[in-house]
Order: C-alpha cells, then structure tokens, then sequence
C-alpha cells in the first residue's frame, strides 16, 4: 500500500494498518520521536537516556527502545560486565530515520509563532459564531 490516495480519491492510508503505517506511529511516537533525537548525539545508556528525556517512565522507555531495535533503527549493546552494561546508538537506517524527526521537530519549533496566531484566529473566529 502507497502513501498515495486510491482512483476514487479517498485516502487509504488509514484504511489498514499497513506496515510502513506502523513504523510511521514507532518513529512518530512521544517517546520514539525524544529517543531518534538524543541518539543523534551520541550512543547513551539507559539511564542517561531517561535522564535526557525527561518525564519518560522506565516501562515507556522500556518498550520505546525494544519497538525502535525490533524496527532496525535503534541498536542495543550489552556488554557483559558486571554491573551489566548496555548501551544504545542508532543504526544507519536508525540515523536516517531521526534526522527526518529533527528535521520535522526543528520546523515546529521555528514556526511556533505563526501556529501560535493561526491557534488565536481560529479561536476568535470561533467564538463569534
């Protein structure tokens, strides 16, 4: 299934959950879109990518991490040391993947301010009706 919308002109990119769909929420997610970003960086370990992020739940970051190895983006080192160790990084199509995101997330950012007015005019023009 395309992107692309059917002869009759509907979309059917909702219609079923294609796969490229699902890797779309997995990199587009609250947590996935955060984790892309930092790993951009640098490699980090658990607990330095929860710090990095913020108000992310161990369980979150957890299942964000395992959905983004399982999709290929995000790759997982243990090191067998004790205390275990494991590290985080991006893999090439991992890469690829988070500089789109940080792309998208640099746009929001830079255009705030023009989303900020059309939010007021749209809540003005509400209120008058």
């Amino acid at each position: 299934m395309t992107v692309s919308s059917e002869a009759n002109g509907k979309s059917t990119a909702g219609a079923v959950m294609c796969p490229y769909r699902l890797v779309l929420e997995h990199v587009t997610s609250r947590w996935g879109v955060l984790v892309l970003i930092e790993l951009l960086d640098r490699p980090y370990r658990f607990s330095e990518l929860r710090r990095a992020i913020g108000t992310v739940s161990e369980k979150m970051l957890t299942q964000t991490l395992q959905t983004l190895e399982r999709d290929g983006l995000v790759h997982r080192d243990a090191k067998p040391v004790i205390p275990p160790r494991v590290d985080y990084s991006l893999t090439d199509l991992g890469r690829e993947a988070a500089e789109q995101v940080r792309a998208l997330a640099l746009w929001t950012e830079e255009r705030m301010g023009d989303v900020e007015k059309a939010r007021e005019a749209y809540d003005e023009a509400k209120s008058r009706s």
